[in-house]
């Protein structure tokens, strides 16, 4: 467990955090605390012969079940033809199923397999024990201003189907 009574590394922001030098931290410190967590997954992914992509997909599919590979395309923001190479690999390798749509037949609803899940489910476990241990040094009050961080870069088209990843929908 990591020791809560540790001070950071950083100083807390100035008055000022809106001068370049500030904002320059915060982009330093969110891009290497972004690789420094997908590294924690990067040796499974290799071992699998999958990469990030891969694992972003398997995540989603994960978090919403019968998930369509539209919403999946919007979720990720890549190309179609990006996630199609990705999910063509998962299906290969027997880690996601297709189905037809139960309206729309001609829909593709993704959903994760047992190897699939089994996957994925090791992959979080990884991303959770890191996230857990920054979460628990840096406090409460501090996580939530780092989730309305994130959440104010989300831009404002794309909130409804951010908050709707959320289980507990308050």
């Amino acid at each position: 467990m990591t020791d809560v009574s540790r001070s950071s590394a950083s100083p807390g922001a100035s008055p000022l955090f809106l001068r370049e030098d500030e904002i320059r931290r915060g982009v330093e410190l969110l891009y290497f605390g972004y690789t420094r967590l997908t590294n924690a997954i990067d040796q499974e992914l290799a071992k699998q012969g999958l990469g990030r992509a891969h694992h972003r997909a398997l995540y989603f599919i994960a978090r919403q079940p019968d998930l369509t590979v539209g919403e999946l395309l919007k979720l990720l923001a890549i190309t179609k033809q990006s996630l199609g190479r990705v999910l063509k690999e998962l299906q290969d390798r027997d880690f996601i199923e297709t189905l037809p749509g139960q309206v729309d037949r001609r829909q593709k609803l993704l959903r994760l397999t047992a190897i699939g899940k089994e996957l994925e489910a090791e992959l979080f476990r990884q991303l959770r024990g890191k996230l857990s241990s920054a979460y628990v040094s840096a406090g409460q009050e501090s996580v939530s201003g780092f989730w309305h961080v994130l959440e104010g870069l989300v831009p404002e088209s794309d909130q409804k189907m951010v908050f709707d990843l959320r289980k507990d929908k308050i």
